[in-house]
C-alpha cells in the first residue's frame, strides 16, 4: 500500500469526504481493518480564498507547492489535490515535489466516456468555468466537448459555493437555483454534468440533477485509493 498525501482545506468540508471515500474503498477491496495510508495537509482556506479573488495565483500556487514537498518529507508516493479549482497550479505542484499527481479531470473524463457520453455540462467556481485550465485538459486530452452557464449562471453557482457550501451551509432554494442551470445546460446540449468543485456534491445528487451526474470528489478519490492499492 503506498502513501497519499492529501492537499486539503480547500474547503475541508470536501476534504472530510475524500478522507471517507478512499477509506471505504480501501476496506471495500481488501477488507478486513485495511484502511488507507495517508498524510494530510489542510489549509486555512480563508488565506487560499483571498489570494483566488485577488488574482494571486502564483503566490496561491507557492503556498502548496511549499506544501506538497512537506507531504513528501512526511512520506508521500503521490499528491492528490483535494479540489478542482486549484489544479490550476498543479503543474508547479508536480515539479517542485517530484511526486506524481493524480489529476482530477482524468479519471473524471474516463467515466465520461466509458459511460458514452461526449458533451458535458460543468459546474464549478467561476475559475473553473471560465479559465482554459480545465476546460482545454477535457477537451484537448479527452475529446469532451464542454458547456458552462451562462454569465448569470455562472454567478449564481460560484456565489453558492463560496458563501454556502464552503460553510456546510445547504439550503433547498440553493439546491433549486442549481436545478435551473442544469436544465439549462441540458438545453445547451449537455449529455451529462461534471460536478467541478468539490463542494457542489453536498447540494446535488442524481435525484437532483435531469442529467446524469459525474462527482469530481468521489471519483478522484476512488482513484487515488486504486492507485495507492495498484
Amino acid at each position: 500500500m503506498k502513501t497519499l498525501g492529501l492537499l486539503g482545506g480547500m474547503s475541508w468540508e470536501s476534504t472530510t469526504t475524500y478522507y471517507q471515500e478512499i477509506n471505504r474503498r480501501v476496506r471495500q477491496v481488501q477488507g478486513g481493518l485495511h484502511s488507507a495510508k495517508c498524510v494530510v495537509f489542510s489549509f486555512d482556506f480563508a488565506e487560499i480564498e483571498s489570494l483566488q479573488h485577488a488574482g494571486k495565483w502564483d503566490e496561491a500556487g507557492q503556498m502548496l507547492e511549499d506544501a506538497s514537498v512537506k507531504l513528501q518529507l512526511a512520506g508521500a508516493d503521490a499528491i492528490v489535490l483535494c479540489t478542482n479549482t486549484m489544479h490550476m497550479v498543479s503543474g508547479g505542484i508536480e515539479s517542485k515535489c517530484k511526486l506524481p499527481l493524480i489529476h482530477i479531470t482524468d479519471p473524471t473524463a474516463e467515466s465520461i466516456k466509458k459511460a458514452g457520453f461526449r458533451s458535458v455540462g460543468l459546474l464549478g467556481t467561476r475559475f473553473t468555468m471560465e479559465k482554459d485550465f480545465y476546460k482545454t485538459r477535457l477537451a484537448e486530452k479527452h475529446g469532451l466537448r464542454v458547456i458552462v452557464p451562462n454569465q448569470e449562471g455562472r454567478d449564481i453557482v460560484h456565489s453558492i459555493i463560496y458563501k454556502e457550501l464552503c460553510n456546510g451551509i445547504i439550503t433547498e432554494e440553493s439546491r433549486e437555483a442549481y436545478r435551473r442551470v442544469i436544465s439549462d445546460l441540458a438545453k445547451e446540449g449537455a449529455e451529462c454534468l461534471i460536478l467541478g468543485c468539490t463542494e457542489i456534491g453536498l447540494l446535488v445528487n442524481a435525484a437532483g440533477s435531469e442529467l446524469p451526474i459525474f462527482d469530481t470528489t468521489k471519483i478522484h478519490a476512488l482513484a487515488a485509493a486504486d492507485w495507492a492499492m495498484a
